[in-house]
């Protein structure tokens, strides 16, 4: 590794000496920023859920649960309304990405970026000043509309402006914002916890700040060179790519591969999302919906969006419950840290199997404790409760060096462009009906199948982790615009995909 002009840091041959450039940090590091207003969202409502002025406001009766000795733990938050409060983000999220991945094919990456974070600057003021459920609702389906652009194009950016030798740390860093995100929304509630009667209404109003962060950093970003190239704009494509590749970069190879790419999608844009339909698209449609199913199928939702409910369902105070969430959104920015840095040196597969392994394993272990110590009208023992938060730090590292950050990388970068917007708003639709469909049904599955819950999400754990060992190629030091040679070599999916030359290699990474 060596500097060169322009403080860039040389990398890997690639297209003639690709290099991180200070303006591929500084635009990665912004896209990745949108992030940010996922897991704030996801953090806060996890919080709100058991903070005492949200809950005297407009879910009077959970708290009336809460004081009943002899209330089933399992079914404190048992409640339609709150389901509907928490789900409508991602119903909204849903609906939204069936139209994201045709805005941000023709408005660009950054564009599209910018119209998610002016919506969540709306949700969130919205939510703010609510009076009544109907507008937190209304509110929440802003911040879902604005997430399904933000969660589209962020990734798909990322992907695009990455060096090949590096993209999958630079993509993944999406998912390490998202954390901080988590983390950030933590300690606000953490905060506004004590804080009487109004203390929810500052935990949803500071959304603004990682709202404003996003349409400035968007406002300011250079877009993509292939979807400038996309939309007609080539000479700026080319002042795009000297810009983010450095001086040592050979421009004119790599543009020439996006034109001939974007030449390819051209012929097909009226039907993009049908051609996904076909023979030769068989493994990309397959990995849309399987890698975007089990993605939510980790059970992450347990231990993100209820991972204060968890912890205050075994005993933990309000305040405790939230500080637990904090430790653990500590061990999560660090596991996805280590993700990050190994992603490009030991490839996706491995980092696969290894959290698949210690998910599992922690899944197992807390379905064991909840089914022996929670007893069905009061918390567990002290002992078991800290276990319980040991163990979700445990799974959390599992997931953050895992599907955490990989199902970000790997969905960005496996299509062609031709479908890519397509497959990514497809993926981005799927994800949202699930996680509307696990809002609803999780604290109804915690009351009617208890400790069975954690058992359920470790059975498909063990079933995705197989299907990865022997569908998912290895994508690690491939360009972008080579990747159909991965699928022509693979030993099952070659026989849907024409075959294509070899796709060059960047090395794998510094010793």
């Amino acid at each position: 590794m060596a500097m060169s002009e322009g403080g860039a840091l040389a990398v890997g041959a690639g297209y003639g000496g690709s290099e991180i450039t200070f303006t591929v940090v500084m635009s990665c590091l912004t896209a990745a920023s949108s992030g940010l207003i996922l897991g704030y969202d996801i953090g806060i409502t996890g919080g709100l859920m058991q903070m005492e002025s949200f809950l005297q406001a407009f879910f009077p009766e959970i708290l009336r649960k809460m004081s009943n000795a002899q209330q089933d733990a399992y079914c404190i938050f048992q409640s339609q309304v709150l389901n509907a409060f928490v789900s409508s983000f991602y119903l909204a999220c849903m609906l939204a990405s069936l139209v994201a991945g045709h805005v941000t094919r023709t408005m660009g990456r950054k564009n599209s970026m910018l119209i998610g974070g002016l919506l969540f600057l709306a949700g969130a003021l919205l939510n703010f000043a609510a009076i009544n459920i109907s507008m937190l609702i209304i509110g929440r389906i802003l911040l879902g509309v604005a997430v399904g652009f933000t969660r589209l194009s962020a990734p798909l950016y990322l992907a695009e402006i990455s060096p090949a030798r590096w993209r999958g740390a630079f993509t993944s860093t999406f998912h390490l914002f998202l954390n901080v995100g988590f983390f950030m929304a933590d300690v606000v509630n953490y905060g506004t916890n004590t804080i009487p009667r109004w203390g929810w209404r500052l935990s949803l109003g500071i959304g603004i700040v990682p709202a404003a962060v996003i349409i400035v950093g968007s406002a300011l970003i250079p877009d993509t060179p292939n979807s400038l190239v996309l939309r007609g704009k080539a000479d700026e494509a080319r002042a795009s790519l000297r810009r983010i590749r450095g001086p040592a970069a050979d421009v004119d190879a790599e543009l020439k591969d996006i034109i001939q790419a974007a030449e390819e999608d051209k012929r097909y844009a009226s039907g993009a999302l049908q051609r996904l339909g076909r023979r030769e698209y068989r493994p990309h449609l397959v990995m849309a919906v399987a890698l975007t199913v089990f993605f939510e199928l980790t059970g992450v939702t347990v231990v993100s969006l209820f991972t204060p409910l968890l912890f205050n369902t075994v005993g933990f105070t309000s305040q405790k419950a939230i500080l637990g969430s904090i430790i653990t959104d500590v061990v999560s920015l660090a596991s996805i840290a280590a993700a990050a840095l190994a992603v490009d040196r030991y490839g996706r597969r491995s980092l696969f199997f290894m959290g698949g392994v210690v998910m599992v394993v922690s899944m197992v272990a807390m379905a064991w404790i909840f089914g022996e110590q929670l007893g069905t009208t009061s918390g567990m023992p002290r002992g078991y409760a800290a276990a319980v938060v040991v163990l979700v730090c445990v799974y959390t590292v599992g997931f953050g060096v895992s599907w955490g950050p990989l199902s970000w990388v790997v969905t960005s970068e496996i299509f062609p462009l031709e479908v890519r917007s397509s497959a990514l708003g497809l993926s981005g639709a799927i994800g949202g009906l699930l996680s509307f469909a696990q809002s609803q049904s999780f604290v109804e599955m915690l009351c009617r199948f208890k400790y069975g819950t954690f058992a359920y999400y470790a059975g498909w754990v063990v079933v995705m982790t197989v299907f990865v060992a022997v569908f998912l190629p290895e994508t690690k030091g491939v360009r972008i615009e080579s990747m159909g040679a991965v699928w022509a070599q693979h030993w099952y999916w070659k026989r849907f995909v024409k075959p294509v030359p070899a796709p060059a290699k960047q090395s794998d990474g510094p010793a």
